[in-house]
């Protein structure tokens, strides 16, 4: 008798696992009985994210361009910035942003900006292009902030092309005097010369004529359309999470009373 008890916690296993076992069917069951339970936690999800959607504010980007100083074709290189825009944005990350942020915050009176704001070169391009994601709420102070960012790069070009005139017109001025000289000379190669000068003096001027400053061309102007996530892809990722809950408390729900009445039985 004794052996046959031993051998009975076997087959209640046995039993218990023939019990635990469940089919479609029941699955199924579960789902209608709990449908009321399914549909308050799919509705609460839904109902939540569009409450979200609608207080999100939306965020727009605005973008400033401006376009460097140009220069001539120097040394068979064809027509350029009279500094790289690569170069241009170096400077502004590494050294305008810093200081500028630093000033506006000050005269703002704030801690801190309520944007970023990027800086680039648009490829195959002489454009620095900055770009700040900000609400219309921010707009004016993107504005402000742009405006005084790119009132630093145009002095810093405005210094280099002044620079650049500046010795372009003491080569031509050179130039010149050689050319008269050349024109006053009565040595055999006078005429070679004068025709040499004469060309330097037309290519200098060609250079000084070819200079451009450079200028803006746009002050942070608003996308067209709102950045960053949209309101439907919220929607349609709440629709899709509240799915996968429902079903998940449908379980949890029957799980959790299975157990009550396990525990009801013992």
């Amino acid at each position: 008798m004794t052996d046959y008890d031993s051998r009975q916690p076997f087959g209640a296993q046995q039993r218990h696992a023939a019990d635990d076992e469940i089919s479609l069917v029941d699955l199924v069951k579960i789902l209608i009985k709990r449908w009321k339970l399914m549909a308050a936690t799919f509705v609460v999800i839904v109902l939540g994210a569009l409450v979200y959607v609608l207080m999100m504010e939306r965020s727009y980007d605005y973008v400033s361009l401006y376009q460097v100083a140009e220069q001539a074709p120097t040394e068979g290189r064809e027509r350029g910035g009279l500094e790289p825009p690569v170069t241009v944005v170096a400077k502004t990350n590494n050294l305008y942003l810093g200081s500028v942020t630093r000033q506006f915050l000050q005269n703002e009176s704030m801690e801190s900006l309520p944007f970023d704001t990027s800086v680039g070169n648009p490829e195959d391009t002489f454009l620095v292009k900055l770009t700040s994601q900000a609400t219309e709420e921010n707009a004016p102070l993107v504005e402000s902030f742009h405006a005084q960012v790119l009132k630093r790069i145009e002095q810093d070009q405005q210094v280099l092309l002044e620079r650049r005139r500046k010795s372009l017109t003491g080569q031509l001025e050179s130039a010149e005097r050689s050319l008269e000289l050349a024109k006053d000379s009565t040595s055999p190669s006078a005429a070679e010369l004068v025709a040499s000068y004469s060309q330097r003096v037309a290519d200098i001027q060609d250079r000084l004529e070819q200079l451009q400053e450079g200028q803006t061309v746009q002050t942070a102007v608003q996308s067209l359309k709102p950045s960053g996530t949209s309101r439907s892809l919220v929607m349609a990722l709440a629709i899709v999470l509240g799915g996968m809950v429902a079903l998940m408390m449908a379980f949890i729900s029957q799980f959790a009373v299975a157990v009550r009445d396990s525990l009801l039985e013992e």
